[in-house]
């Protein structure tokens, strides 16, 4: 198959018009007409990743966070960017990315997050509509019962691989509604207090944000690595059903920039 027919699947999935102005999500690296060995997917690219996808012969990456972010004056190999960009040159691996679109579909990276923590009657958090296409900022869903604050903090633990789960303090609140954000999702605090949820889940949070909550939500950061891990495992479905017969791999390396002491 051609790569442009990937990028149609991906982008039925989590059409472009939806990213947020500041983004640069879609084909990166690559030329739409070439055949398409094998997909590596991935939450970013990083050197390890692009080196992982040319042993394992595999000529395209599908990435969460676009590798090229912001405009490059010159390719010279002083960045990571750079010379992550002359090493899928070389090789003839492309690298397309799916981000804000992809947080902002249906279905996308917050439903994953709903998926795993078994949310339901889950709707945006703040819906939007760009160019007839539907989708939204955020979602907002329900716990069949409600449980502890510590209790739910302990799945959220144990469900994401957190090793450091950051929060404000806690009241006795029962959590059943529960909002939440992939990635960096400050900006919708005050929707989910609007809404009344119980909870907030983001990846990080800023400092000032946790003041003042003592008759609000829980606001529990996961960490942005945490929150966007299950990434891949959306591109894996989205590429299965269309492509039966691609060969999809999911990275082996954790790229979570950040380490805990």
């Amino acid at each position: 198959m051609k790569l442009k027919e990937v990028i149609a699947a991906l982008e039925q999935f989590a059409p472009l018009p939806l990213q947020d102005d500041f983004d640069n999500a879609g084909l990166q690296v690559g030329l739409t007409e070439a055949d398409v060995t094998g997909a590596l997917l991935c939450l970013d690219v990083t050197e390890a990743v692009v080196k992982e996808a040319i042993q394992l012969g595999l000529n395209l990456i599908v990435a969460h966070h676009p590798l090229l972010f912001h405009p490059l004056r010159h390719v010279t190999g002083s960045t990571y960017v750079e010379r992550c960009t002359m090493l899928a040159l070389q090789n003839g691996v492309a690298i397309y990315a799916a981000h804000t679109n992809l947080d902002n579909a249906f279905g996308g990276v917050n439903f994953e997050i709903a998926r795993r923590l078994g949310l339901k009657d889950v709707k945006m958090l703040v819906a939007r509509h760009v160019d007839g296409i539907e989708g939204g900022s955020g979602i907002i869903g329900k716990l069949s019962v409600p449980v502890s604050e510590k209790d739910f903090l302990r799945t959220l633990k144990q469900e994401f691989g957190v090793e450091c789960l950051m929060h404000n303090a806690l009241t006795g609140r029962q959590i059943q509604n529960v909002a939440l954000c992939g990635g960096a999702g400050s900006f919708l605090l005050g929707e989910a207090i609007a809404q009344d949820a119980d909870c907030f889940i983001t990846g990080e949070m800023h400092y000032h944000d946790f003041f003042g909550l003592e008759n609000g939500p829980l606001v529990a950061c996961l960490g942005h690595y945490q929150s966007e891990q299950y990434t891949t495992s959306i591109f894996e479905r989205i590429l299965q059903k269309e492509f039966p017969d691609l060969r999809i791999e999911i990275t082996s390396l954790n790229t979570n920039p950040i380490q805990y002491y």
